[in-house]
């Protein structure tokens, strides 16, 4: 008998990304689409019986920085190891289009210091050609990978490629420059773009300490990259604010963007002040009352910076004793820092850099746990390094310098960054709150929070108590259609007929997030945080089968995005 679709999936718990009650049945995939969901009584050239199985959407990141990884290699971990099939890049207003010949050293730079990319891997990696952002676009048109993936036009590049170097030295546009700034986000938006991003986070710094360019600029600029969207007519506009301000007033200039720009706008949830995430949510609350599409981005547990002898950084890593072992092997450094005269040094020492912001990092030793493995994110205080110190008379420092030769010098401690025990769990059911902030393709050496699904199911969902739980089917909603209608990708994000037949099947008892790990597979032996997880029993991506059990089949179907995407195409 002649096969009635490509795949068919039998008997599996459907959790169909609108939020409904999980029911048992059956999808069938034809062309890449969903064509049928229920009882299929057609046959599949491959069939699988996934029975006591989640199936799920693809999950839909929103907040990547992929912009680089994209171009030289196919595989956008480790959010693909988390039954991602979809990421947007181009987040807080930094990447590398558009950019002239002689900017590429500033942008690789830009880079290096706000997201932690390491420098040679981007001067061996990327390719470089284009020099517009519709340039850029053409050669993500020719990529292949294991997600779809879709680029926002940055705030920081833009301003430069337009003002030279008095863009890069933050000083103000004329009203000319302001005028090109809005042509090229029309043009870029026209060509492709899913929409234009902004920082002006204070801790957003080139490594020398030195203000990215878009941090400092008058609110008049942002409101030019606005008055573009405007006048393309479709796109999103994504910012992270200045958390040192007061929160209504950065929200006020939130609500002026979307105004003047009269589409969706997604910014981070933070602030500096006491109780300021939750001034800022009923800020959004009033917003969305009165018509404008904005919604908050958070994260599902505290972002937590990662320290080791092996990662970016750590609290010796600014001491002066400790710069020349900077590019030693791990196993140099190990031996280095048992010597007990280099160990009193270090002891003795003060931290020193010009960032101020990197600086701030490797102070905040008062809240340090050994992240372990399975990876704990929400330790109590007893378990903290300071908890150790004070139970066993011993000095703070040296408690946090012997625990990081542990593991001969793969030990990872972790640092929150956000207050420990907090439950989400509202903001899952806040229309104006959407899930993200993976960071996947950025801070290799620092952050590895791009497997935040796989916690979201286990922590919060399976392996919450009772009264804390996200209900899989909220969780799965977070993880899929309302992170796809944010971004305008209304083409996927539910299991429906007609829609992309990007699917998960998950082992719901059986999920485990693994601790991160370090990888050196980089462009120029560069390293970076990896994080596998164990229950995702098969990835698909427009009907193909990208993942087995964690594993890459080779299937690479994910193709560039161009611009927003309506239900059926």
């Amino acid at each position: 008998m002649a096969s009635s679709y490509d795949v068919v999936l039998r008997g599996g718990t459907i959790v169909d990304g609108s939020g409904g009650a999980p029911f048992e049945g059956d999808v069938a995939i034809a062309g890449g689409r969903i064509a049928e969901v229920g009882r299929v009584e057609g046959h599949g050239a491959q069939e699988f019986d996934v029975r006591g199985k989640l199936v799920t959407p693809g999950f839909v990141d929103l907040h990547t920085h992929y912009d680089g990884q994209i171009t030289w290699e196919n595989r956008l971990a480790p959010s693909s190891n988390h039954g991602v099939t979809t990421v947007v890049m181009g987040n807080c207003g930094v990447g590398f289009a558009p950019c002239r010949p002689d900017q590429h050293h500033l942008a690789v730079k830009l880079m290096e210091g706000v997201e932690d990319v390491p420098e040679a891997v981007m001067i061996e990696g990327l390719p470089w050609t284009w020099e517009t952002f519709p340039e850029y676009l053409d050669t993500l048109e020719n990529r292949h990978a294991d997600v779809d993936f879709a680029a926002q036009l940055p705030h920081s590049p833009l301003r430069v490629y337009v003002m030279g170097e008095r863009g890069a030295e933050r000083e103000p546009p004329t009203a000319a420059e302001l005028a090109e700034m809005r042509r090229l986000t029309t043009e870029a938006i026209r060509a492709g773009a899913v929409g234009v991003s902004t920082s002006r986070q204070l801790a957003h710094r080139f490594r020398s300490g030195k203000s990215a360019p878009s941090v400092l600029t008058e609110v008049d600029e942002v409101l030019a990259l606005a008055e573009g969207l405007r006048d393309a007519g479709t796109g999103v506009f994504q910012m992270i604010c200045n958390t040192a301000k007061p929160p209504m007033e950065e929200f006020d200039v939130l609500r002026r963007v979307a105004e003047t720009a009269g589409r969706p706008l997604s910014f981070t949830l933070a602030s500096g002040a006491p109780d300021g995430r939750e001034t800022i949510m009923r800020g959004v609350e009033a917003a969305r009352a009165e018509g404008l599409a904005l919604r908050a981005q958070f994260f599902p547990r505290p972002v937590g910076m990662l320290f080791g002898l092996d990662l970016s950084y750590h609290p010796f890593a600014l001491n002066p004793s400790y710069r020349p072992l900077e590019t030693l092997s791990l196993a140099d450094k190990l031996a280095a820092l048992r010597d007990p005269a280099l160990r009193a040094r270090l002891l003795a020492e003060a931290p020193d850099d010009p960032n101020p912001f990197v600086l701030s990092m490797v102070r905040r030793i008062d809240n340090l746990f050994v992240l372990g493995d399975p990876p704990d994110y929400q330790p109590s205080p007893e378990e903290s390094l300071t908890a150790k110190a004070a139970a066993t008379g011993q000095d703070l420092r040296e408690v946090i310098y012997d625990a990081l030769l542990e593991e001969d010098g793969h030990a990872i401690l972790y640092c929150p960054l956000g207050p420990l025990g907090e439950n989400p769990r509202a903001l899952f059911e806040n229309e104006g709150a959407v899930l993200g902030l993976g960071d996947g393709g950025a801070h290799y050496g620092m952050i590895c929070d791009a497997a935040y699904p796989t916690y979201l199911l286990t922590r919060l969902s399976r392996d919450a108590p009772s009264h804390e739980k996200v209900a899989v089917p909220a969780a799965i909603r977070a993880l899929t259609r309302t992170p796809a209608e944010t971004v305008g990708f209304l083409d996927r994000g539910l299991i429906r007929a007609g829609l992309k037949a990007d699917l998960n099947v998950i082992d719901y008892d059986s999920l485990r997030l693994h601790a991160p790990r370090v990888a050196r597979d980089l462009p120029a032996g560069g390293k970076r945080l990896s994080q596998k997880a164990d229950g995702y029993v098969m990835t698909l991506l427009d009907g193909q089968v990208t993942y087995r059990d964690g594993i890459h089949t080779g299937a690479l179907p994910g193709r560039l995005i161009r611009g927003q995407r309506p239900a059926a195409t």
